[in-house]
């Protein structure tokens, strides 16, 4: 009988030696794991940085009389074109609901101010009127067909965007006034800087396509590979027509 107690005593003993080694094996493969992934995977993401240039044609032929120019190309459009430049990935995984944003197009000297914006899914816009006349905001784009009517100076209204896509905005009194909304299912997208660059972050490692649209010429397309943790090079480069 005493024989037969110290049998389980050992196989008890035995079982409780192999799960605490089995419970200091879990800890120890979680602390390496914790140690060596990167928080919030950004390891597996990278980088893309580059630069937009508008392109002017060359120089048409000087008439006889005139004296030429040296210059042997157009000079450089004016900077503000490039703010109407959006960049952005055509192929950009999705990964849920995108943070929403509120940017405001102003309604300023006949024109909405700025021209072409940018924004994510279920985003607001405010459309205020700076003018000392009336001004309306309506649009009939698959994505939002809206009309705001016609209002004041120092009124506002607002818009919310919740469907993906490019959004033509007008108004009705006065014809020349057009704004582009881009509206994105993912944070991937910039409009490039003063002097044409950019930088998308956070971007998931693989190959992609980038386009590169303007509001007039449209869209130029190239293709990139993100490495994680890495920058990868995109340039574009768009003819620019003297409009």
């Amino acid at each position: 009988m005493h024989r037969v107690d110290t049998a389980a005593s050992i196989t008890a003993l035995c079982d409780r030696v192999l799960f605490r080694i089995t419970v200091v094996q879990a800890l120890v493969c979680a602390f390496v794991w914790l140690a060596v992934a990167p928080a919030g995977g950004q390891a597996a993401n990278g980088r893309i940085e580059g630069q937009v240039k508008l392109v002017l044609p060359p120089a048409s032929v000087v008439p006889s009389g005139v004296y030429p120019s040296r210059r042997v190309s157009k000079p450089p459009p004016k900077a503000s074109e490039i703010s109407n430049v959006i960049v952005f990935l055509k192929d950009a995984p999705h990964r849920g609901e995108p943070v929403t944003m509120r940017v405001t197009i102003a309604q300023k000297d006949e024109a909405f101010v700025p021209r072409v914006v940018a924004i994510t899914r279920g985003s607001t816009i405010d459309f205020p009127n700076s003018d000392p006349f009336f001004h309306n905001v309506f649009s009939l784009s698959r994505g939002a067909n809206f009309d705001l009517g016609r209002y004041p100076r120092g009124v506002s209204k607002s818009r919310p965007f919740p469907n993906a896509g490019l959004v033509k905005v007008y108004c009705h009194i006065h014809s020349h006034m057009t704004a582009s909304i881009m509206v994105f299912d993912h944070p991937y997208f910039r409009i490039p800087s003063a002097d044409g660059t950019f930088t998308l972050d956070d971007v998931p490692a693989g190959s992609y396509q980038i386009s590169a649209w303007h509001e007039r010429i449209g869209e130029s397309i190239n293709t990139v590979r993100v490495e994680p943790g890495r920058a990868a090079r995109v340039e574009f480069a768009l003819p620019m027509d003297e409009r």
